[in-house]
């Protein structure tokens, strides 16, 4: 994982906080969508500013962080404050 090039760690949130994930340090994510935490969980990896996601049910997934903004699939992600 090439955390110091770009720093990932931490909860990504959509402007209205419906979706939250957490990129945690080990490598996983925990996405939750409104209220139920743990909607999708599973492994990451990061390459510069790429990032590849794999679920644990399968499915897999990418996403770029551009300026500070995380791009995932059709999500636009912020760095949560605090």
């Amino acid at each position: 994982m090439d955390n110091e090039r770009t720093p990932v760690v931490g909860t990504w949130v959509t402007a209205d906080r419906h979706i939250r994930q957490e990129l945690l340090p080990d490598g996983r994510y925990d996405e939750a969508r409104g209220r139920p935490n743990s909607a999708y969980t599973g492994s990451y990896t990061v390459t510069g500013h790429h990032i590849d996601y794999v679920d644990d049910s399968g499915f897999t997934a990418t996403g770029d962080i551009r300026d500070g903004v995380l791009y995932h699939e059709h999500l636009v992600l912020h760095r949560e404050d605090g």
